[in-house]
This record gives C-alpha cells, sequence and structure tokens, in this order.
C-alpha cells in the first residue's frame, strides 16, 4: 500500500506533467504529454475512460506510438500492442548522494556523444530534447563520453534518476554507482528525493540500486500501444 506522501509516484508522469515539468504539458481534455523530442511519455488519469483515449489519438495522430507508464488495463479495440515489459520502481529516501570529482554536467553541445552513448547501450528512451527536463552528469575517459546519468519525471518532491548507462569498454568500473549517487546529491540538494524506474528482468542493474540504498516500492508496467492507421474519429 502507497504511504499518502508518495502516492504521485503511481502516476509519475501525470504527477510531473501537472507540476514541477507542467511548462513541457501538451494537453488535451485529461490526456497530458511531453513534446516528442523531450519525452516519449504520455500521461492518463488514474482511470481513463473512453474520451481520453480519443484524447490519446487526437494528440498522438493515428499511425503513432503513446508510451505509458504503469498502465495495467485494456487499451481500446484495434490498438496494437507494441511493446510491454514488467519494470519495478526504486524509492531512495535513504541513499546518501555524493557529487563525484570526475562527473562533469553535460549540455547541448553533448547532445551528439549522449545520443551515440544510448544507441549502444539502450538505457531506455533519451531524444534529442531530454537534456531540458534536468541535470545530465557524464564521465569522459581520452576525451570521450563513456558514462552518463540524469533527471527525468519530477513529481513533486522527487526526482526520476534515468538514462543510467556505460559504454561496454569501462564497465565493471563503478562508474554507473558513482553517477547514480551524484545525481542524487543535486537531487537532494533541492530537498527532493531520488527515485527510479527499471525493468524487473534487469536484475544486475536492481542489485547496483540496492546497494546504493534504493528500495523497491514497487512493481510497474511499461507499454508501447499504436494508435490504428484508418482511425478517422478517436474513439475507445
Amino acid at each position: 500500500m502507497s504511504k499518502a506522501y508518495d502516492r504521485v509516484l503511481d502516476n509519475p508522469a501525470l504527477a510531473a506533467l501537472t507540476g514541477p515539468h507542467a511548462r513541457f504539458a501538451e494537453r488535451r481534455g485529461r490526456v497530458l504529454r511531453y513534446p516528442v523530442e523531450v519525452s516519449p511519455w504520455v500521461a492518463l488519469p488514474d482511470e481513463p475512460e473512453a474520451a481520453d483515449w480519443a484524447d490519446v489519438a487526437a494528440l498522438a495522430g493515428p499511425g503513432n506510438e503513446a508510451l505509458l507508464i504503469g498502465f495495467r488495463g485494456p487499451t481500446p479495440q484495434g490498438w496494437e500492442t507494441v511493446f510491454r515489459a514488467e519494470g519495478v520502481q526504486l524509492v531512495g529516501e535513504d541513499v546518501a548522494g555524493a557529487p563525484d570529482p570526475e562527473a562533469v554536467r553535460l549540455g547541448p553541445d553533448d547532445i551528439p556523444e549522449m545520443l551515440d552513448l544510448v544507441a549502444r547501450t539502450r538505457p531506455g528512451p533519451f531524444l534529442a530534447r531530454t537534456l531540458e527536463l534536468g541535470t545530465y552528469l557524464g564521465i569522459r575517459r581520452d576525451g570521450a563520453l563513456v558514462a552518463m546519468a540524469g533527471e527525468r519525471l519530477r513529481p513533486p518532491g522527487w526526482t526520476e534518476i534515468s538514462a543510467v548507462c556505460t559504454d561496454p569498454a569501462v564497465r565493471g568500473q563503478g562508474l554507473a554507482g558513482r553517477l547514480v549517487l551524484a545525481v542524487a546529491h543535486g537531487i537532494q540538494q533541492r530537498g527532493e528525493r531520488p527515485f527510479l524506474h527499471t525493468g524487473a528482468t534487469n536484475t544486475g542493474a536492481i542489485r547496483l540500486y540496492e546497494s546504493l540504498g534504493f528500495r523497491e516500492r514497487r512493481t510497474t508496467v511499461f507499454l508501447g500501444t499504436r494508435i490504428p492507421d484508418d482511425l478517422l474519429e478517436p474513439a475507445a
């Protein structure tokens, strides 16, 4: 059972887009989303109705995909499930965040390298404007970006750590853990608490996060659904 103070994490995309990330929100009715180059996540109300699915279709457009966090209900008839992956949500109220002397803040000039690293390591969605969501830190070796982590969703009082990835050539050196703690430190300096998501089968990542002081709060699901190409009038 969720504690009253952290129930914003039950629907983190909606809480972020109606809270600290409201400046990014594209809205139709009760449905919100980020600009497509910032983040792929669409935020549904807790109990979506037919009109809400019509608004998802209007926002995304026929033939396009909508990505949802934590939604376990049925999608409208004719909508294709592109992917469905079980996940876990971990919270870090007791994580001892710490700055890292080797970590550097990444900026717009670093985006090509960040996108390349993401393409090679596939940590989850990171797009051309995702950097706008918060602070991203990286570690360079011989001038090349080899590891990074940063901030994504921001429900009130919390910030999600995301895009945690390390070049295969330097794995096993503890870089991911160091960057997670460095990002967590910045979150805690703002008076917020870190949390994160990962795949339920990614046992290595889960062990790492738990070793840093994160604890599993709940299971979740990542769902991608495609709106039918021939949908003229969005309907449930």
